[in-house]
């Protein structure tokens, strides 16, 4: 199922996905290019997220528990999930660092925090794609529960202009303790939406107490400044990602596309195939586990080709065997990087093989810059 909001809005998609008791996620994309997941189980809602690979809104609720050091004494989860952040809350959990119950409120409040955005959009696109549901769950949500109080607070905010225009303002105390339980907070840097994770109150219930404050003069609100994405330039290396998880793609996308790499992500391999030749991008990432053709039989295809002979190939995959790195290495993939990861990890690889190939193509210019004057000598 996919097509635009323009067709039909994204509380009638939640509705059909809970109706008809499909798992999956659905991924919905903003006019603007922003975008969210939403994971289902038998059409009730397991988790949902944006693609904040540096873990800034898990983070935010552990600074909220005082638990902000936390990251410092967690190993990866051992449950193989995909998903970072998920992972992460679940890494938490088995280190006994939150318990069940903290786990579940700040899973649930992530979900409210994604409903709350998406259900305001009237134009951009939708992909729901059938799956296995994301596991293990911490807990599961019906969104017809919960739907009318969402989009009650949606219209209600719409009061609050324009004073608050965006979760994402910064108020300003104009007198101290100008809000008692949060003026700690305050600072003219923490964003609605921050004060919410830390205070674990609905982004709509500080917006409205921010609003009273302001009516009574003791509070102001700092302008929104717009974080545009760096352009692309013409130059910048082609990098195509191919994974049979829709999360995973265009989770790659919006990273290496925010740092000025040219991106195509593709999750039917059988397609990838004719998109590299056609592309013939600079590197490539590429999953091991798919349909049709997995990771291993694309990669060896790619190296018969004189063309891809030498492009870095890193194979993504969710297992960190042995096994796995020697059949990598046997079909002549570069490196592989481990699912899940970070935006650090992601960046650091394709840097690494990306850089490694600029300097070989600058030594071979000099090689051949040399010749030509060794032979203008000689003539």
């Amino acid at each position: 199922m996919q097509g635009t909001l323009r067709e039909i809005d994204v509380n009638s998609i939640i509705r059909l996905i809970e109706y008809g008791q499909r798992s999956g996620e659905l991924l919905i994309e903003s006019s603007t290019g922003q975008f969210w997941y939403i994971f289902f189980c038998n059409g009730e809602i397991v988790y949902a997220t944006d693609p904040d690979s540096n873990l800034t809104r898990l983070r935010d609720y552990l600074f909220g528990l005082r638990l902000d050091r936390a990251f410092e004494q967690v190993m990866t989860s051992k449950l193989g999930i995909n998903v970072l952040e998920y992972g992460q809350i679940w890494s938490l959990l088995e280190s006994n660092i939150l318990s069940t119950k903290q786990a579940i409120a700040i899973v649930e409040n992530m979900v409210s925090e994604v409903l709350f955005d998406v259900l305001s959009l009237h134009k951009g696109t939708f992909v729901f794609e059938m799956g296995s549901a994301l596991s293990p769950q911490l807990t599961s949500i019906k969104f017809s529960a919960i739907a009318s109080d969402i989009v009650r607070q949606i219209q209600v905010w719409k009061q609050f202009h324009p004073y608050i225009q965006s979760p994402h303002q910064f108020p300003i105390q104009l007198q101290p303790e100008a809000i008692p339980h949060l003026s700690h907070w305050i600072d003219g840097k923490t964003s609605i939406r921050q004060l919410a994770r830390y205070s674990g109150q609905s982004t709509f219930k500080i917006a409205e107490v921010i609003y009273t404050a302001i009516g009574n003069g003791l509070v102001s609100m700092a302008s929104v400044i717009p974080t545009v994405p760096e352009k692309i330039k013409l130059e910048s290396p082609r990098i195509i990602c191919i994974d049979d998880s829709m999360t995973i793609c265009r989770t790659v996308e919006y990273i290496l596309h925010n740092h000025g790499y040219q991106v195509a992500a593709v999750s039917s391999p059988t397609k990838a195939l004719s998109l590299v030749f056609q592309l013939k991008p600079n590197l490539i990432l590429c999953d091991i586990t798919m349909p049709d053709i997995d990771g291993y039989e694309l990669c060896a295809m790619l190296r018969k080709s004189s063309i891809f002979s030498q492009t870095p190939i890193i194979m993504l995959t969710g297992k960190d065997g042995f096994i796995d790195r020697v059949k990598a290495r046997m079909v002549g993939a570069t490196e592989y990087l481990t699912k899940p990861f970070g935006e650090k990890e992601l960046l650091t690889i394709v840097e690494k093989y990306l850089n490694n190939q600029a300097k070989n193509s600058e030594f071979m210019d000099n090689v051949g810059a040399m010749n030509l004057q060794y032979d203008h000598k000689d003539f």
